[in-house]
């Protein structure tokens, strides 16, 4: 690809990244107003995690894949934020001393560091519930059978056949030598299982069947493993403050991940397969696909 085009291609993904993070932080504020009561310290710990920061990956997913089913701009941003909700409790909780006891997170001190243990599992928890109320809304969309669907298929990626648990399987490996298929299933759910639904959503608001679904769950799949992978990496050998969190954990724990396998070089070529093979499932695709593919293509060469 040309140097102009990839430029061309990079400002477009910025542009568009830019801007779904202001719509979801917009979003967020809305939802999330104080009621002047005992529970203001919640909703300040909850906007304190959900607004502001981060990559917005899953948000920019769907916005992206809902553009090849023409489907409106503020229904996908609405299922956008509820996979972010269910990705920042996430965060919050996984921070936790029990957890990983972290202080920062991006850029920014942790919820419980800021707010108290007690205060952040229930910041988590009630971003976790907020998920679903947006789901269920008919402003989401206007079949309440769509609407089941969504509900039913995020609380799989983020249950125990998904995030919660792939995040178990981490946890249960600390310490332990781990191969490369294992590695592989554990971030496939831990990771790959919301950003796979986070593609899929859109699927199910355009009333596509299971099998029609199929390429556009391989894209999720490989980019989610080529984005766990850059992370690794950036965990490996990213700077602390590019990245807005503490580096080094891994290794400090013990946790297998691809680059402790694969060792950095091997890992960033299997990222780079990993992004070939998700562009090629979006084959039958024009130009209407061309930001899902950038965002393939840039998903590996971040600081962050």
């Amino acid at each position: 690809m040309p140097v102009e085009t990839v430029d061309r291609s990079r400002l477009e993904l910025d542009a568009e990244a830019d801007r779904v993070r202001g719509e979801i932080d917009d979003l967020f504020a809305r939802l999330l107003v104080s009621r002047g009561d005992g529970r203001d310290v919640l909703f300040e710990a909850m906007r304190h995690a959900a607004i502001g920061g981060g990559k917005r990956l899953r948000p920019l997913l769907t916005v992206a894949t809902a553009k090849l089913f023409g489907i409106d701009r503020e229904r996908a941003l609405r299922a956008g934020a509820a996979i972010e909700a269910i990705h920042v409790y996430s965060l919050i909780h996984d921070d936790l001393p029990c957890m990983d006891d972290d202080d920062l997170r991006r850029g920014k001190p942790t919820v419980h560091k800021a707010f108290g243990e007690a205060a952040a599992v229930l910041a988590g928890d009630s971003l976790h519930a907020l998920a679903f109320e947006i789901l269920a809304d008919p402003d989401t969309h206007e079949d309440p059978f769509v609407r089941s669907d969504l509900i039913l298929e995020l609380a799989k990626a983020a249950g125990p056949w998904g995030m919660a648990g792939g995040q178990m399987m981490d946890l249960a490996a600390e310490g332990q030598t781990l191969d490369l298929p294992a590695i592989t299933r554990l971030q496939q759910l831990k990771t790959g299982a919301l950003i796979e639904y986070s593609v899929e959503a859109p699927c199910i608001m355009a009333r596509l069947p299971a099998d029609a679904r199929t390429p556009y769950r391989g894209y999720a799949r490989n980019i989610g493993l080529a984005f766990q992978i850059a992370d690794d990496l950036i965990d490996h050998g990213g700077d602390e403050g590019a990245a807005g969190k503490r580096t080094g954990k891994d290794a400090e724990a013990g946790k297998a991940t691809f680059v402790s396998v694969l060792g950095p070089e091997r890992a960033e070529q299997q990222a780079r397969l990993l992004v070939s093979q998700a562009i090629e499932h979006l084959d039958a695709h024009g130009a209407e696909a061309d930001l899902l593919r950038t965002l393939a293509r840039f998903s590996i060469e971040r600081k962050h």
